[in-house]
């Protein structure tokens, strides 16, 4: 890290507060806690979200390193980092978070990707009076009807997704069908874009199962829904994982003047994009587009490390990582559950995304989003989303929706 890079981190981190940890067995010497702070990443290593958590680490581990300058300290404590497995099972993320906080004698974890495998694991932070950092997991009902007071989250929910996606796209005279995976993230993401669209019209939700492979007969029926309808038409996709529901398309949407729109993805998802040049839609990320020293360390680190810029969850691993960081340091390395809870809520924290400050009733993370529009450039593998405009946290009504 070069002497200007440096000075423009050190700069980044002046305005940050984040979210760490928990009252665990530290040692106190002199009135300080010494001794190790361990963080658990209890993520979906395998199972069918496996390309998203590896990103998710690969920019936990990244954020880290920069935040810490490269010594993976904060006060004296050494960070050690702690992975287990969820595989994409409730069951099972629920079980490994136990042993995190009981076996691991973890202070905080992090993760998972999963919905379904998030909601299973907030009670156990709240049974352990430790803290969970929710990334990069979207359904609202984590912060929401699910939440407790140890959760904390730094990923974006499904409302904050549905708001920006409905900024693009809420006109007046276009009708819409959605088509989503009947899981808890697409069902939360579904019923919040419904919420935000107060002047387009809602006519089909078509919900498949995750694996789905072949969407014929669900596009079909969405098809049948919308091609009579007058103005534009536009089927809105959220999907997640296997499959490639914008195969769709295949089904000549163009003969009924039907459109397809979606929000931002991972790189080699948003390959299918080139096919569908200028559809519009919200991103939580795209490493083109925010225009801050962070984000600039990242996407240099990612290149100089493995070739490729950073994706759409390494952004949120490192978000994770500056909030972890930031709160530890403001809690002079103090552990203490309560203490950070405390330091935590209201506070904001630096990005690559730019400033996040986690709201004090739910403790959801306030972030921008960016409505994009897809071009077409031979220079690369995946559709570009083209930034229209940044949609900032202040904009965006995100309903608080935990019973607190």
């Amino acid at each position: 890290m070069n002497d200007e890079t440096r000075r423009l981190l050190s700069a980044a981190l002046v305005t940050g507060v984040g979210i760490a940890g928990l009252g665990s067995a530290s040692v106190m010497a002199q009135g300080k806690p010494t001794g190790e702070i361990r963080i658990a990443h209890v993520y979906d290593k395998t199972g069918p979200l496996e390309a998203y958590a590896k990103q998710t680490q690969t920019g936990f581990m990244i954020g880290l390193d920069i935040a810490t300058d490269g010594t993976m300290m904060v006060n004296g404590r050494k960070l050690r980092v702690i992975e287990r497995d969820t595989q994409g099972k409730p069951d099972v993320g629920k079980a490994q978070l136990a042993a995190a906080y009981a076996d691991d004698k973890a202070d905080l974890a992090v993760g998972p990707t999963s919905s379904g495998v998030a909601l299973a694991m907030l009670p156990v932070a709240e049974e352990n009076k430790k803290i969970l950092i929710v990334e990069p997991a979207v359904a609202d009902s984590i912060t929401g009807e699910r939440w407790n007071r140890y959760i904390f989250r730094t990923g974006r929910n499904s409302s904050q997704d549905a708001i920006s996606n409905g900024v693009a796209l809420d006109k007046a005279g276009t009708t819409i069908a959605t088509l989503a995976q009947d899981s808890a993230f697409g069902k939360d993401g579904i019923k919040a874009f419904r919420e935000a669209i107060k002047t387009a019209k809602i006519v089909h939700e078509e919900y498949l199962p995750p694996a789905t492979a072949d969407f014929t007969a669900g596009a079909q029926r969405i098809i049948d829904r919308l091609k009579d309808q007058p103005g534009r038409k536009i089927i809105f996709i959220i999907w997640a994982g296997a499959g490639n529901p914008f195969k769709i398309a295949d089904l000549d949407l163009k003969r009924y003047n039907i459109e397809i729109a979606t929000g931002g993805n991972i790189l080699p998802a948003m390959a299918a994009y080139k096919n569908f040049p200028g559809m519009e839609g919200a991103a939580y990320y795209y490493f083109g587009i925010p225009k801050n020293p962070l984000n600039e360390a990242l996407v240099a680190r990612h290149y100089k490390e493995f070739k490729t810029p950073p994706d759409f969850f390494t952004a949120g691993g490192m978000a994770a990582a500056m909030a972890v960081v930031t709160a530890l340091k403001k809690t002079g390395g103090d552990t203490n559950t309560e203490k950070l809870i405390t330091t935590m809520e209201g506070m904001s924290f630096d990005t690559p995304k730019g400033k996040m400050t986690f709201r004090k009733e739910d403790h959801q993370a306030m972030q921008s989003m960016y409505h994009f529009k897809i071009k077409v450039d031979p220079a690369f593998a995946w559709g570009v989303p083209e930034l229209v405009r940044e949609i900032k946290p202040e904009e965006m009504n995100v309903p608080i929706r935990n019973k607190r």
